[in-house]
């Protein structure tokens, strides 16, 4: 069987992008897409304002702070879907095996492409010419022989990269890069790894398979296998997303009220940001593990779909006071969106992200 030929394509700076693509007056201003208020979160932002520190996920105040000539400009998904529909046009060129990530990044095998090219890199190349050339937006491109080397790649030259990792530089690689840097390790599990000793690839390397899913469950194996360059998952074409969530595992159990609420609040809070990439949701699904491992979920469903965060958060409300009094500590929450409008379902409907 051939070595599988995979190409991580990421769209950088991407609402930002698409802003300054549509108003030229902004493309050499430092621009941020969100809204300008204490509650907003900044979606992202483009090189200028990241220059002073300026990067997604951050409040607006902070923000403005940070850079005080700083322009938001609102969020406009309709547009940004119609422009990711472009892009994706331009891959079929390429390939029929796609997997759309979100609106600005997709998985691509090119192992047999339609093009019958032997190389990867030129494919990718080409792919970032045509976007360029007909849309006018800066692609960034990791190329290697899994999905997992294929997405850092891609991280490692922006804007405008183009980054190979070949099968016989892989574990060299891997083995110098940082542990941040690795796919999945967020900043907790980062912090828990350097706690263990664990600052580099080559370390992580160092450490057993069962000592590994003791700490971090399933994510231990597959921090085990990718280190050694392993990752089998395939490319799945016209993947449709289920549901998107989030969870996290305290280190204290929680019991009363008020600490129970405040955490789901703070999830449901990161989980907008991330659904806002998404159509609509029509089911809200609250999670928990309580100590004795013991799960239980808790839903709600509105036919319209959840289109405003005070919406989500209401219902929120509502679902942990169904599960209250708890019946034992917590150890787990989790909260989900499920059950996506369809396209017929979604006409005429707009989400709000008014944070």
């Amino acid at each position: 069987m051939d070595e599988r030929k995979i190409i991580h394509i990421d769209m950088d700076a991407f609402y930002a992008s698409v802003e300054m693509l549509d108003n030229p007056e902004l493309r050499d201003k430092p621009i941020a897409v969100g809204w300008d208020s204490q509650r907003s979160v900044i979606l992202t932002a483009n090189y200028a304002a990241r220059k002073f520190g300026v990067k997604s996920a951050m409040s607006a105040a902070i923000g403005a702070q940070k850079c005080p000539d700083l322009i938001f400009v609102p969020p406009r998904f309709p547009r940004y879907k119609e422009i990711s529909n472009a892009i994706h046009e331009i891959f079929y060129r390429y390939t029929d095996v796609i997997e759309p990530l979100s609106l600005d990044e997709a998985y691509l095998d090119v192992t047999y492409n339609k093009l019958d090219l032997p190389s990867a890199t030129l494919i990718a190349q080409m792919i970032k010419n045509d976007i360029r050339r007909e849309i006018s937006l800066v692609a960034s491109a990791g190329v290697s022989y899994n999905k997992f080397l294929a997405k850092i790649a891609s991280d490692q030259d922006k804007p405008d990269g183009l980054f190979v990792i070949l099968p016989n530089q892989a574990i060299a690689f891997l083995e110098n890069l940082p542990i941040h840097l690795f796919y999945g390790v967020g900043k907790v599990t980062a912090d828990k790894f350097r706690t263990m000793g664990v600052h580099f690839g080559r370390d992580l390397k160092e450490l057993s398979l069962d000592f590994l899913v003791k700490q971090f469950g399933k994510s231990g194996a597959y921090f085990y296998s990718v280190v050694r360059g392993i990752d089998d998952r395939v490319v799945q074409a016209d993947r449709t997303r289920k549901s998107v969530g989030m969870e996290t595992t305290f280190d204290t159990d929680i019991f009363d009220y008020t600490s129970f609420y405040a955490e789901a609040a703070e999830l449901l809070t990161h989980l907008w940001k991330k659904y806002g990439r998404f159509r609509p949701a029509k089911t809200l699904t609250l999670k928990l593990k309580f100590t004795n491992f013991k799960v239980i979920t808790r839903s709600n469903s509105v036919p319209e779909g959840f289109l405003k965060e005070e919406t989500a958060f209401e219902t929120l409300q509502h679902l942990v006071e169904i599960v209250f009094p708890l019946e034992l500590p917590v150890r787990l929450i989790g909260v989900q969106f499920s059950n996506f409008l369809e396209d017929h379902e979604e006409e005429g409907q707009q989400l709000t992200l008014n944070f």
